[in-house]
């Protein structure tokens, strides 16, 4: 198990560019198992996640050629389905949380696909019921054995259907977006999932082929036809990353610029930031933070405590207010975040009180946080990275913190965030890994 030794107190400087979307990537790179012809994807993040995703499909049999560093070719034109019938099948996709997005691929062309319950994050509860009561809808047969295993299947193939979703899931939105292109009739999805990777994934289905009405709003049209072609598709700078980025520099009293953000696609990150009292500058499509020594929490008009919360897109993602969280500890003034998505998100803030945060945990999804405005640095302390976002926030603390931080089991920051350590020591970080 790999760990970061931090020393902390430095402030940063420089550029750094912000990688593929991890995302978008879940869902394009499955979206190559509706053709036999090629695909080319370009700015694929270098990180576990997508690189297990990988390997998973070209074990299924899918042709990946490297043709650049972030750019590969797939052919899935000649994918085995006995494959999904190993243990090593299992093993792989139950380790695995992007590979819940292979079911409405393998259903739509194959007639069936299989598959464990999902790894990933332990950040809560995380249930698969909208992924499946929509590819039931559109004829799919469940079969669940035990708790753990799932089989489906579509012998005569799948026939469009209305659907209001119980949730605006965007993996769910994706895997039923992914089985209608290839069912015959209309698919209507209402309370569709519209973020920016789910558009981006409708945007690649359409230049393969399909006929897909509506993107970008919570209400998706879509007319079968009977067969995909082949594309070229660039993947979405990742936004979470970008918000990452601003806070560190905020946290450390940076001077950054976060180059091609495409600020277009960032809905209300940058304003939600600038709330914490942080300044941005858009120059073109980068993102200028100059070096603050102090910044101020926003009230509401009538002066009452702000409330940052996230919200299905367009609202703010949940994937930041780990990041929110953190960079108010620093901030003047006092701030409730309020993670309504996830009861096990907001567990790693017992570690910023040890580094002296003033951070009031008001049940699983509320904790209020005090900002010491500068005026009393955090301390560095040994800490483990509970899941992805929780360990980048907590590697912003250490790089902000005074003395030495040891930051245990990095693997969960190496699946979302590329060579994290090597860029930001490109910045002036102080970073070991161990």
């Amino acid at each position: 198990m790999a760990s970061f030794e931090v020393i902390g107190g430095k402030p940063l400087h420089g550029e750094i560019v912000p990688q593929g979307a991890k995302n978008e990537a879940l869902q394009i790179l499955c979206a190559v198992l509706l053709t036999p012809e090629p695909v080319t994807i370009t700015n694929i993040p270098d990180i576990r996640d997508v690189n297990k995703l990988m390997e998973l499909l070209r074990d299924m049999g899918v042709k990946v050629g490297k043709l650049a560093p972030g750019s590969y070719r797939f052919q899935a034109d000649n994918v085995s389905l006995d494959y999904l019938d190993t243990p090593e099948f299992v093993a792989q996709a139950g380790a695995l949380r992007g590979s819940v997005m292979i079911l409405g691929p393998m259903l739509a062309r194959f007639g069936r696909c299989q598959l464990p319950k999902p790894g990933g994050d332990k950040i809560g509860r995380r249930p698969m019921d909208t992924h499946f009561l929509g590819l039931e809808k559109l004829g799919g047969k469940l079969t669940l054995e035990g708790k753990d295993f799932y089989r489906i299947k579509a012998e005569n193939g799948l026939t469009g259907a209305y659907m209001m979703l119980d949730e605006a899931s965007v993996t769910g939105t994706a895997n039923i977006v992914m089985a209608a292109v290839l069912a015959q009739g209309t698919t209507t999805i209402y309370n569709a999932a519209c973020e920016p990777y789910l558009q981006q994934l409708c945007k690649m289905l359409v230049r393969m082929g399909a006929t897909i009405n509506g993107i970008g709003s919570n209400l998706l049209t879509i007319e079968g036809v009977e067969q995909l072609g082949g594309t070229e598709h660039r993947m979405l700078p990742d936004m979470i990353e970008i918000g990452s980025f601003i806070g560190l520099a905020a946290m450390t009293g940076s001077e950054i610029t976060i180059k091609d953000c495409q600020i277009a696609e960032l809905g209300l990150i940058p304003d939600t930031f600038r709330k914490l009292g942080i300044k941005l500058e858009f120059r073109g499509d980068d993102i200028y933070i100059p070096a603050q020594q102090h910044y101020e929490i926003d009230t509401y008009l009538d002066g009452s405590i702000l409330t940052i919360s996230d919200h299905t897109w367009p609202g703010f993602t949940p994937d930041l207010l780990s990041i929110v969280l953190v960079v108010a500890t620093q901030a003047k003034g006092t701030v409730l975040i309020h993670q309504k998505m996830f009861e096990s998100r907001l567990f790693f803030v017992d570690k910023l009180i040890d580094m002296g945060a003033q951070v009031i945990l008001c049940d699983p999804h509320r904790a209020t946080v005090i900002g010491l405005n500068h005026q009393k640095r955090l301390h560095g302390i040994t800490m483990t990275s509970p899941d992805i976002r929780a360990g980048v926030a907590l590697l912003i603390a250490a790089l902000s913190a005074e003395g030495r931080s040891v930051i245990e089991n990095v693997e969960q920051i190496d699946r979302g965030y590329q060579h994290i350590d090597q860029r930001l020591i490109a910045l002036g970080a102080q970073i070991r890994r161990l």
